[in-house]
Parts: structure tokens; C-alpha cells; sequence
């Protein structure tokens, strides 16, 4: 249901754990004041300014100190700048949070593909014993149900003031979806020599863009890995020789998918550092180096990343080549998306 936005100030009060507590059972938790500002932010549909509000919102951790925000940071590309973001309890994920960007359903989410329902995936992290340690969907419904802010927000973009799980997950998911990557000067057609130089090494000499696709019909705006319902989206680069984490596998169940991850869209490549799925490399000059002279021998390593004796590749490249490619990949940047007032925190 769409309305007009009016001016809407809400002050609310949100509580943040105090992480000595010593049980789940009995948080300690303090009166923090918070303002929520729903007035020009750019917004419009009812629906989607539900959802922005639940991805920002605390209390949707059991401990009403983590949202889903805290991992996804909209400065960083909507990932975050550690290799493993920390959980309610600060016990850390076991893989690194990717960029939330140019997502849409069937298109498979998550490191190793095992969901491909925006409407399923938003509400797994919330949920995870982990992440945000809610225990089921009915602790999340009555979570919600007692932040009095949401009567009049479900109010308006469903009619009816009544919580659901089904709600919930709707609204996070529109929010999720119009969190786009578009206006990057690789788009605008607007490169320095340098970058130019560093595009021309990506399509032509090192042909990155055989796994970064630069035009998928199926999400990732181009420079993703298509990654629809099939697994062609999903490679073993070379990381190790011997996977620890299985990956594709973990869902396919068949060895051959041991050690293959997503392929990472790369517009805002350069926010979203540390890269792959166990964020090991904390820069993209370390990412060309795996290219360049570290694949690692695994079995199920891409064919691309293979030579004619069916090694892993040895691309040895230079100094200069890798300072124009890092040049590029910093060009697609898209600076109005991490700014935008609409995707921005509305709790101050």
C-alpha cells in the first residue's frame, strides 16, 4: 500500500545489552534514548519504509543490540570490514558478510547458494544463534509487536496494525531490493587513462570477466557471477589445496562442489574489503597477488584458472598492471548509493 509520507517523529527508547551478562537468560540491559526520523527520507513506499526500519532496528536481536545493519554497513557497500562480523554475544560468524546489493529473487544468496528467496533469507540471520539469536518466529512477532512505533508502520503499509512473520520478511525484502548499484563511472563511461588501462587488462589480457559477468540477466547489475538456480555461478578459485569450509557443497552434497563459493558482484569492490568468503586478503592488491602467483592445486579448481597442462595458471603480473586494475575496480564505485538518505539509518 502506498501513501504519501508525512512529517513522522517518533521518539522511542531502544536497549542495548551489556555484554557481561553471564546467561541468555538474564541480559542487563540500559535506557538508551533514540529518535526515529521518518520525515524526508527520501522514501515514499509505505512497504519499503517498514522494511528500512526493521533492518536498522536492534530490537530484532534477542538482546536489543544487534540489527541487521550492524553486519551490513551502508558506508561499506551494505558488508562489513571484518573478516567475521560479531553476533549478539560477540561470538563471530563463520563466514564474511557480503555485500547486500543488487539482490532479487531467484538468485542464489549466501556464500554457498542455499537459499534463493529474499523473503527466506532476510529473516535466517535474525533467527541464527549467532547473528541475532531471536529463538522463532513468534519471539520475533512479539519483539515487534511491543515496539509501539511499528502499530502505525504495519498500520500503513498493510492496512492492519497486526504483526506477522509473513509481514516481517516482506518489507525487509523490498528494502533489500532497492538497495541498487548503477551509478559508478564504469557505467558513466567517465575513466582516467589509468583505469582505462586497468579495464582493458580485465577483459582482454586477464579476461576477469569470463567469471565476473558484466552483463547477468539474473542480479549483480553486471560484474557478478549470474549464479541463478543451476551452479554456474559458483567456482573454486584456488584458495587452498584442501577446502575447510565445503561450500557449494554444503548444499549440493556432492564433491565435486567442495571449496566453491558464489562469485561476488565487484561493483563497490573497493568498500567491501576484507574479500572472499573467510575475508583472508585485506586488500584488492592482495586479491590480484592470489591471482597472479598464488592458486593452490585443488581438485575441483576452475578450468579457467587452469593452463594447458591443466596447472593452476601462473598470470605473473606486474606492479604496474596491478596498480591500473586496482584503478579500475576503485572506479566502480558507486558513492550516491552509500550516501542515499533513503537506505540511511533512521534511528539517531
Amino acid at each position: 500500500m502506498k501513501t504519501k509520507l508525512v512529517c513522522v517523529v517518533l521518539i522511542i527508547s531502544l536497549y542495548v545489552l551489556g555484554f557481561n551478562s553471564c546467561t541468555d537468560e538474564s541480559y542487563k540491559v540500559t535506557p538508551h534514548p533514540v529518535t526515529l526520523h521518518l520525515a524526508g527520507n527520501g522514501l515514499t513506499n509505505d512497504v519499503t519504509i517498514l522494511g528500512k526500519v526493521l533492518f536498522y532496528d536492534t530490537h530484532l536481536s534477542v538482546n536489543n543490540g544487534i540489527s541487521c545493519a550492524s553486519c551490513h554497513k551502508q558506508t561499506l557497500a551494505f558488508s562489513d570490514d571484518k573478516a567475521f562480523s560479531s553476533g549478539f554475544q560477540n561470538e563471530l560468524t563463520s563466514r564474511n558478510a557480503p555485500p547486500i546489493q543488487n539482490l532479487r529473487d531467484n538468485f542464489r544468496l549466501f556464500w554457498d547458494g542455499r537459499e534463493n528467496l529474499l523473503e527466506e533469507m532476510v529473516l535466517m540471520p535474525i533467527l541464527n544463534h549467532v547473528e541475532m539469536g531471536m529463538a522463532d518466529e513468534a519471539a520475533l512477532v512479539e519483539r515487534v509487536r511491543n515496539q509501539s512505533y511499528y502499530h502505525d508502520l504495519f498500520e500503513k503499509a498493510y492496512g492492519s496494525a497486526d504483526v506477522t512473520p509473513t509481514g516481517i520478511a516482506e518489507a525487509l525484502s523490498q528494502f533489500v531490493k532497492i538497495i541498487q548499484v548503477s551509478n559508478t563511472r564504469v557505467d558513466q563511461n567517465n575513466l582516467s587513462a589509468l583505469e582505462k588501462s586497468g579495464q582493458q587488462l580485465f577483459f582482454e589480457k586477464y579476461e576477469c570477466n569470463t567469471c565476473h559477468l558484466t552483463q547477468s540477466p539474473f542480479g549483480g547489475g553486471g560484474y557478478g557471477g549470474g549464479g541463478t538456480t543451476n551452479n554456474a555461478g559458483f567456482v573454486n578459485i584456488g584458495l587452498d589445496a584442501v577446502s575447510a569450509d565445503p561450500g557449494l557443497k554444503n548444499v549440493t552434497h556432492k564433491d565435486e562442489d567442495a571449496g566453491k563459493f558464489k562469485i561476488p558482484n565487484l561493483r563497490n569492490v573497493a568498500l567491501t574489503a576484507p574479500y572472499m568468503h573467510d575475508g583472508r586478503f585485506s586488500s584488492l592488491e592482495e586479491v590480484i597477488d592470489h591471482y597472479s602467483h598464488g592458486i593452490a592445486n585443488h581438485p575441483n579448481l576452475d578450468s579457467r584458472l587452469k593452463d594447458e597442462d591443466g596447472k593452476p595458471k601462473q598470470l605473473n603480473i606486474t606492479s604496474q598492471e596491478k596498480t591500473a586494475i586496482v584503478a579500475f575496480l576503485n572506479a566502480m564505485t558507486d558513492f550516491d548509493m552509500i550516501s542515499d538518505k533513503g537506505l540511511s539509518n533512521p534511528f539517531h
